[in-house]
């Protein structure tokens, strides 16, 4: 009994962790693009040249 308790204790482990890991890459590519859209849409500054859009 007790080696298939542990044997669901570590599918359901490793289907959680898949699904973390899937949900953080998702979140990973949706910060990229908006990192990308930002860059690419920066506007200019008072003094006429190139801003930037984050404040690093």
């Amino acid at each position: 009994m007790v080696p298939i308790l542990l044997v669901l204790l570590l599918a359901l482990i490793l289907f959680g962790a898949g699904f973390a890991l899937k949900i953080l890459w998702w979140i990973a590519l949706v910060v990229i693009v908006l990192w990308l859209l930002g860059f690419l849409v920066r506007g200019t500054n008072a003094s006429g040249g190139r801003g930037r859009w984050y404040r690093w």
